[in-house]
Parts: structure tokens; C-alpha cells; sequence
């Protein structure tokens, strides 16, 4: 039974698991496979225990060894500052150049993470370097870490030596050459030539935001100026080299040069320093006459001096002034708050370029011109000078600023005399042409360079302001004060009320009397120059060659009368710029101004008006050259100065007496507007 019932299951298995020849014998391991497997084993076995032993020979007993090779072969890619390129006036003299000198830079990747706080308080005290700006500067490139922070430039010869005696107390810290700008003329054209400082994180977005990719971290930036609208020529090419450094950041060998640094170009300008200190020293000579003259809130200005040719500015002056060496090396934060300081009145503000103000009387020739080109003047029709005029509906008031002239006079004598009634009729006749006449003077003024930039090269530039019936529209809300009425338009015609310039939009406008009726483009950047090797001549990179003059389509006779008016104002006796310029040997043609601007200063009321002072002419008035020098144009704008005649007349003639090389006679006395 028992048999049979094995056999039974037996047979039952063969239903569901059916002979398969494939799986028949020799189907189990066999000695020749078994020896395989040991062989392959044992193999196995051998390869492990050498990858084991050769671990544990490089782990315990060669580990220190190799620990210390790996923390002390760490290469690390050093960028070497260029020398940036010099800045050079229109006879090759040095305005900007570099003198050698050191910086401590901080790699916060090198810095210890215990102990950093300390080390960098201790660091800041003995570098005399404010400690929140270290930290402010490193926490602002903790996306960034292998780039070194700059923490001080400049820094003394004990300081470099105490740092490189004491290595191991200060990881991370370095002290590498830098290259300090260099100012050998001070003060003068400090608001055109800028300064240099290290770039920021928005100037970085805003350089790769117009496909700049140059810069980087820690370099050094034009902030302003001639530095920044011509950086990318100053600053040349860092080099590339390498250090080996330990796991802490200090330094284990010399700075192994792999790329040398290619200095900057140097950049050629159209100044003349010669021009450019005269004027200078005039302009604070133009503030103290206004001062003596009871102007006690004279406190700055402008003198824009350029070739009436082609537009190259000679001398662009502005004060206050100050030192770009304020901000090389070690800037004393005292320093900088004391620019900024309220009774400084702003004194890295280039007032040639970005002032506004009214013009006063020396925007007469503009209306002059603009009245004989639409012919609703004849320059010769008598017009009676009186003491004051009445207009609108509401019978006001308008004064001449001498209140003792009542007589007829020609468009050349109103000129010499500045009357104003005279110009205040030429506003009426505007405006009794109804809309299509109250816009008529602003599209002359425009078309002179008014209303709008010259298009200079360092940038900068405000517009100004050319009022109009539209302008006022957009600006007001108020039915009353949206309407133009006459005294808008009768204003314009003296350079009072809304309109605003800037000196160097009236010195273009003095150019178009001075070439014949060219408006030029005002420039200051003559060429980029790669200085010469061997004591051998500068090659020149690049020129830019000024925009070619363009003729206004003026009417020779209505020029020539202009002119006739502008060489009276300076040379007969009652020209309101005459006791100036009268003994002057050069034939010198101008206007003065005196423009009322309403200014807020301390201890008077809001509303409170100052006299702006203006001259603005060209010399010689017959376009000859005169002990060789061409014709110039001479801009001057004393802030609160009073008369033009008194304060800017004077100081105009100073930096006519410098270009000419020629000294003026006694001067006489000023009857000015």
C-alpha cells in the first residue's frame, strides 16, 4: 500500500512537472565547474585584499603625508590689476595718470570660520577700516566667494610689513599691487575727468544689460566723467597668475605669472589746462566781485570756453569744485560727508552741463534772429525804449532794467543797450499772430540747440527747458494756468519766466553767431591713443572725429546785424559790457544778462528771487586770428552774481586774456543790465 501510494504521488508530480530532456543529467554542479568557480574566487578574493591593503596604506600609514601634499599644492587664479590709461589735454599733458601703490584684500572663501568675526575687528582697527562696510562688502559677494573683497587701498609701508610678519594670524588676508589714480593738476576739471571707484553690484547688471561682460567683482569703475563715458579704453586688460595657497588661504610660493596685463589706452582730450586753470581761477574771481558788489549769496557758477569751428570745448568750468583725489586710496569718510554737506552746494555737479537756469539777456540775440528770419522785424525800424510797457487785458506791467531810458532805438543799439521793451514788443507781435505765432520763437530757439541735449560725449546733459502753449497744457491743471497768454510770450523775448538753459546750450548758441550760422556739437574726447614704445610716438586706437557743422539756413544780413548789436555791447559807450572790454586789443563781441531765478536759501522766504549773471560773446568779433589762436567762444554764468556786467563780463575777460595771450587796459566803468 504503501508502495503504491509513493507511486501514486509520483505520477501525479509527472502531470504537472513534465520530463524535460534539457534538465536531465548531468544537470548538477560537476567537478570541472566547481573548479572554475574556486578559481574565479579566489581571484575575486585576491584583488579585493590589494585594493584593501593599498587603502590601508594610503588611509593610515601614508595619510598625514598626503594630507598635508593635498592642503599645500591648492592652485589658485589670481587676476592682476592693468594700469589703467592716462588722461591727456589737447597738447599731450598728463591730467590723469597712476602712481604704484598696495591693498589688503580679504578671500572669503580663506576666511576661518571660527574666530572670523574677531580677526576681521581686529583687521579693520589696524587698517583704520570701517568694520561694517568690511562685512557689508563680503556678505555682498557670498554668492561669488573665490573673488577677493578690496578693503583698503593705499595702506602704509608698517602696515604691509605687519601683515606679511603676522601671515598666519590673518588667513584669507592678502596684500597684492594696485594702482592709484593720480591728479597732478588737483581740483582743475574735476567734474569732467570724474573719478574711479570699485564697481557695484547695479553697475555690473546694468553693464551685462547692455552686453558688457567685461567686468567683474571687485574691479575698478569710471563713477563719473570722462572715467566712465570712456572706461572700457582706461581700463585696460587684466593679466592672469597663479598661487599656490594651504587649506587656511595663506600663500606657499610666488605669484606665477600666466598672462601679463595689458595696460589701458590713454584718451587725448580738447581741453587746454592753460585755458582750463584761467578759467577756474576767473570764475572764483567773477564770485568775489559779485560779493563785493553786495551779491553776498554768490556761491558758484560756470565757464564754458569752446572753438566755434567744430564745437571742441577749451576750458568747462564749475564751482565749487573739489579733489577727485577724494576718493583714491584711503577715503576719509569725513571727506565724503563734507561734499555732501548742504552749505558745500554740490559741488560734483558739472554746472556747465547740468545747470538750468534763466538766461536772462543774453537770450536776446535769439529773439533777435528768430524775429528777423519771420520778418515781423526790420533791424533798422525805430522802436521806442521806454521805462516800462503795458500789455493784456488786465493792463500789466512790464519794466526795462533801466528805468531812465525813453528813446527810439534800432535793433543793433536795443542790442549795445539790453532794452528790454524793445524785445517785449517783438513778444507782443508773436503773440498777436494768435497759436500759430505763440510757438514760432520756441521753434527758432529749438532749432539753435535749446529745449534739448547737444549730444556731448561724457553725457550728463539736461535739456533745459523751451516753454510752449503745449507744454503748458501737460504740465498744469488748471484752466489758468494752462492758457498762454501775452506775458508768456513777452517773457520769452528777455529770457525770463519759465525757460531754462544750461551754459553750454547759450555757449553752442554764441557759436552759431561766431562761424556764420553753424550749429555744432560740442565735444571734449579727441582720439584714444596707445602710448608709443621706446620713447617712440603714440600710435592712435581710435579718433573721434567731431559732427561735421550744420548750416542753419540763416540770413547773412540778419547774422551781420546780430553781430553789429554784440560788438556795440562791448564797445560803445553805453554797451552794457563796454567798461569791460572797451581797451581790450582783441575785437571782442558780447551780451550780457542778468536773469531773475527764484532761489530757496536759508533765512529768506519761499519764493525768494537771486540775480543770475551772465556774459556770453566770441572774440575776434572780425574772425581773424590774433597772436595766432583762432576765435573763441566765452560763456560766463555767476550764480546769484547780480549784474552781467559786473560779475561775468569781468571774468569772461580773463579767459580771453589767457587764450590770446594779450592783457586788457584799464577798464572802465559799467553800465549793465
Amino acid at each position: 500500500m504503501a508502495s503504491g501510494g509513493f507511486g501514486d504521488r509520483r505520477s501525479s508530480s509527472r502531470r504537472f512537472l513534465p520530463a524535460d530532456p534539457r534538465t536531465s543529467e548531468p544537470w548538477r554542479l560537476t567537478p570541472q565547474l566547481a573548479l572554475r568557480v574556486g578559481v574565479l574566487g579566489a581571484l575575486a578574493l585576491g584583488v579585493f585584499a590589494l585594493l584593501f591593503l593599498r587603502l590601508w596604506s594610503l588611509q593610515v600609514l601614508s595619510g598625514d603625508r598626503y594630507l598635508n601634499a593635498a592642503q599645500n599644492n591648492q592652485l589658485r587664479t589670481v587676476r592682476i590689476e592693468a594700469p589703467r590709461g592716462p588722461i591727456l589735454d589737447r597738447e599731450g599733458r598728463i591730467i590723469v595718470s597712476n602712481v604704484p601703490g598696495t591693498a589688503v584684500q580679504v578671500w572669503p572663501a580663506d576666511l576661518p570660520k571660527q574666530g572670523r568675526y574677531a580677526m576681521l575687528k581686529r583687521l579693520s582697527v589696524f587698517l583704520h577700516a570701517p568694520l561694517p562696510r568690511i562685512l557689508k562688502e563680503i556678505e555682498s559677494r557670498k554668492g561669488d566667494p573665490l573673488t577677493p573683497v578690496t578693503i583698503k587701498t593705499a595702506v602704509h609701508e608698517y602696515q604691509v610689513s605687519y601683515i606679511a610678519e603676522h601671515r598666519s594670524e590673518f588667513p584669507g588676508v592678502s596684500v597684492v599691487q594696485a594702482y592709484l589714480r593720480d591728479y597732478p593738476f588737483q581740483s582743475l576739471g574735476a567734474q569732467v575727468l570724474g573719478y574711479v571707484g570699485e564697481v557695484s553690484e547695479d553697475e555690473l547688471k546694468e553693464a551685462k544689460k547692455h552686453g558688457t561682460t567685461a567686468y567683474r567683482g571687485g574691479d575698478k569703475f569710471g563713477k563719473s566723467g570722462i572715467e566712465r563715458s570712456f572706461d572700457l579704453y582706461l581700463r585696460g586688460t587684466s593679466g592672469l597668475a597663479q598661487l599656490r595657497v594651504d587649506s587656511l588661504g595663506r600663500p606657499q610660493s610666488d605669484l606665477q605669472p600666466r598672462q601679463q596685463p595689458q595696460p589701458g589706452n590713454a584718451i587725448r582730450l580738447t581741453l587746454d589746462m592753460s585755458l582750463q586753470r584761467a578759467a577756474e581761477r576767473a570764475l572764483r574771481e567773477g564770485i568775489q566781485l559779485a560779493r563785493n558788489d553786495g551779491r553776498f549769496n554768490a556761491n558758484g557758477g560756470s565757464i564754458v570756453a569752446l572753438d566755434p569751428r567744430d564745437g571742441a570745448i577749451l576750458a568747462l568750468a564749475s564751482n565749487p569744485t573739489y579733489k577727485p583725489s577724494t576718493f583714491v586710496g584711503r577715503v576719509d569718510p569725513k571727506k565724503l560727508r563734507a561734499l555732501a554737506a548742504p552749505d558745500a552746494n554740490t559741488p560734483q555737479i558739472n554746472r556747465s552741463i547740468a545747470g538750468r537756469y534763466p538766461p536772462g539777456s543774453t537770450f536776446k540775440p535769439v529773439t533777435a534772429l528768430a524775429a528777423l528770419q519771420d520778418h515781423i522785424l526790420s533791424p533798422f525800424e525805430p522802436i521806442q525804449c521806454t521805462p516800462f510797457k503795458v500789455y493784456g487785458l488786465d493792463k500789466q506791467k512790464f519794466k526795462n532794467w533801466n528805468p531812465f531810458t525813453n528813446t527810439p532805438m534800432t535793433l543793433p543799439t536795443a542790442l549795445a543797450r539790453s532794452c528790454d521793451t524793445y524785445f517785449y514788443d517783438i513778444g507782443q507781435r508773436y503773440y498777436d499772430q494768435g497759436p500759430s505765432g505763440w510757438s514760432r520763437l520756441q521753434a527758432w530757439a529749438e532749432r539753435f540747440g535749446f529745449g534739448h541735449t547737444s549730444g556731448l560725449d561724457i553725457g550728463g546733459e539736461d535739456p533745459g527747458l523751451l516753454p510752449t502753449p503745449a507744454w503748458r497744457k501737460r504740465t498744469y491743471s488748471t484752466p489758468i494756468d494752462r492758457a498762454w497768454n501775452p506775458g508768456d510770450s513777452i517773457q520769452l523775448t528777455i529770457g525770463q519766466k519759465d525757460i531754462a538753459v544750461t551754459p553750454l546750450q547759450m555757449a553752442r548758441f554764441y557759436a552759431v553767431l561766431a562761424n556764420g550760422g553753424k550749429l555744432v556739437t560740442p565735444y571734449l574726447v579727441q582720439d584714444v591713443e596707445q602710448p608709443g614704445s621706446g620713447g617712440s610716438s603714440p600710435v592712435t586706437q581710435a579718433r573721434f572725429a567731431p559732427d561735421p557743422p550744420r548750416s542753419l539756413g540763416l540770413d547773412s544780413g540778419a547774422l551781420a546785424v546780430v553781430n553789429e548789436g554784440l560788438y556795440a555791447a562791448t564797445h560803445d559807450k553805453d554797451g552794457t559790457s563796454s567798461g569791460v572790454f572797451g581797451s581790450f586789443p582783441v575785437p571782442v563781441a558780447g551780451k550780457t544778462g542778468t536773469a531773475e531765478k527764484i532761489v530757496n536759501l536759508p533765512g529768506y522766504p519761499i519764493g525768494h528771487q537771486e540775480d543770475q549773471a551772465w556774459w556770453c560773446g566770441y572774440g575776434p568779433y572780425d574772425g581773424s586770428r590774433y597772436n595766432g589762436k583762432p576765435a573763441i567762444v566765452v560763456c560766463v554764468l555767476i550764480e546769484n552774481g547780480g549784474h552781467g556786467g559786473v560779475a561775468a563780463a569781468p571774468a569772461a575777460l580773463r579767459v580771453f586774456e589767457q587764450w590770446f595771450n594779450t592783457k586788457a587796459g584799464a577798464q572802465g566803468v559799467v553800465a549793465s543790465d
